[in-house]
This record gives structure tokens, C-alpha cells and sequence, in this order.
């Protein structure tokens, strides 16, 4: 099994020798030079399923978001969708995931929360009329996908993967403040005003506090799957909760954005 990104050159069909099937989990938040969403998403994915067909691999997972569709208007939300139908065109036995916020060690939600409120302790939440989200384990997630490639479940199936706990941003937010020990000013910001935040943090930090497509995807509220995908079995249903316990553990070393986290200095 190999997490394969999308190398420009392609991917060597002896990438794969050897395995039986591959997790397709290559993707990025927000274009930067030559990593656009068509060559990191479509053409990466094309790659990989052209490199997997030469060396015999029989099965493909792919993870998804939950939301990806045609014809949406956002380049992440099309990119993923076309990458999704790339997969279930290839003719291998695939699996598609199409999960929400994935949270855990190194993800972008708790890295990013955290160093913000070491930062500045305030928060604007994405319109005047939040819209829930249901936060899923990384721990759960890696389940599912085990399940489907070395178990064999889930052939040709694409389905949502979802937390058991669905709640407002900001109580998630909260959570995470509690747990760090910082008291954070929460208030409602109109989408307008995140999406130029988000463009402007694109062009100044590494890893933007908020990028484009998260301020879409935030807007729209993440609990449905857009357009309609199965339910996992219940035996694969997520079960861990956004609990203090879980956040303390996907948290990253305590500490606030630095010089360190801007794109200038890191050219330098």
C-alpha cells in the first residue's frame, strides 16, 4: 500500500511493484506556482491510476472531500470531483472516500487553532449564519481505509466519512481553546471579508491560517455529502468524539506564528 503524491514526471509503474492495491491521497488546499489544483488532483491522479494499470495493482482508494462536484464554481471542490471520476473509470477495483475535516497530529485545523490563539486569542467564524461540521479522527479514518484495502470491503463504492459529533465551528474552536488553556473572542465576520483574508494569507504565509477553498467549504457547512454518496457499514462508522482527550493528542508543540510560517522568509 503507498501514498503516492503526484510527481510531475508521472509515477514509475515500479513504484507499485509488489503491491496489490494503493491509497490515492495527494492534495493540496491552495495553489502555489506550479502545484494548481488540475496537476496536483487531475493529473496526479491520472498518473498514478496510469502507473498502477502498467504494474498489475488491482485495487484503488481515494480520498476525497465530501462536497467535490462538477460545476460548482470552486476549482478544489471540480478538481476533486474530476479526479474522483478518473478513479472510477479506470478499471480497477476502487474505493472513494469522501470525508469532511479530517483532525489529528499535523493536520491544519489544531496546528492552525492553536498557534493562533498563542498569536491572538480571536476568531471569526465564516457568515453571519454558521453551518455545522462533523469532525472525523484521522485514527478513525486510516480504520476505513484499512478496511478497505487489505480487507477487501467497500468495492467500488464511494462513500462519506464523517465524525459521529456534528457541532458549530466555533464550539469546535472552543474546545480547542479549553484545551490549551486560552480564553478566545469569537465573532461572525461576513464571507466576503474571509475570502479576501484568505487571499491575502495565501501570498504571505507557507500554510495559510485560512486558504480560498476552506473559506467555501466553511460557508457551506460540512455534514452532507455533495452529490450523494453512501453510508459507511456500522461497524466502519467513526465512533471518536471531538473530546478534549482527542484534541490534546492531535495537538502540535505549543507556541505562536512566527517569521518562520511567512513564504518570504522562508524563499530567504
Amino acid at each position: 500500500m503507498i501514498n503516492c503524491p503526484s510527481w510531475p514526471g508521472g509515477v514509475a509503474a515500479s513504484a507499485f511493484e509488489g503491491c496489490d492495491a494503493i491509497a490515492h491521497c495527494a492534495g493540496i488546499n491552495r495553489e502555489i506556482g506550479s502545484q494548481t489544483y488540475r496537476r496536483v488532483h487531475i493529473e496526479g491522479t491520472a498518473n498514478v491510476l496510469e502507473a498502477a494499470s502498467r504494474s498489475g495493482v488491482r485495487g484503488c482508494l481515494m480520498l476525497s472531500f465530501l462536497r467535490a462536484r462538477p460545476d460548482c464554481g470552486s476549482p478544489y471542490h471540480e478538481s476533486k470531483w474530476a479526479a474522483e471520476e478518473l478513479v472510477r473509470h479506470s478499471g480497477l477495483e476502487y474505493t472513494i472516500l469522501k470525508a469532511g475535516i479530517i483532525y489529528g497530529r499535523g493536520d491544519h485545523m489544531l496546528d492552525h487553532l492553536s498557534h493562533s490563539f498563542y498569536t491572538l486569542p480571536l476568531l471569526a467564524t465564516v457568515g453571519f449564519r454558521e453551518q455545522p461540521i462533523r469532525p472525523v479522527a484521522v485514527a478513525d479514518l486510516a480504520e476505513v481505509m484499512i478496511a478497505a484495502l487489505v480487507d477487501g470491503r467497500l468495492p467500488g463504492k464511494t462513500v462519506s466519512v464523517l465524525g459521529p459529533e456534528t457541532l458549530f465551528f466555533s464550539d469546535a474552536v472552543r474546545r480547542v481553546a479549553q484545551v490549551i488553556g486560552k480564553s478566545v473572542l469569537i465573532f461572525p465576520a461576513p464571507v466576503a471579508f474571509h475570502y479576501v483574508l484568505s487571499r491575502i494569507l495565501e501570498r504571505i504565509m507557507r500554510i495559510p491560517l485560512v486558504a480560498t477553498a476552506q473559506v467555501r467549504i466553511l460557508s457551506e457547512g460540512i455534514t452532507e455529502a455533495a452529490p450523494y454518496a453512501g453510508s459507511l457499514p456500522p461497524d466502519l462508522q467513526p465512533t471518536l468524539r471531538f473530546t478534549s482527550n482527542q484534541i490534546r493528542e492531535g495537538l502540535p508543540e505549543a507556541g505562536r506564528f512566527g517569521l518562520r510560517d511567512l513564504r518570504c522568509c522562508l524563499s530567504r
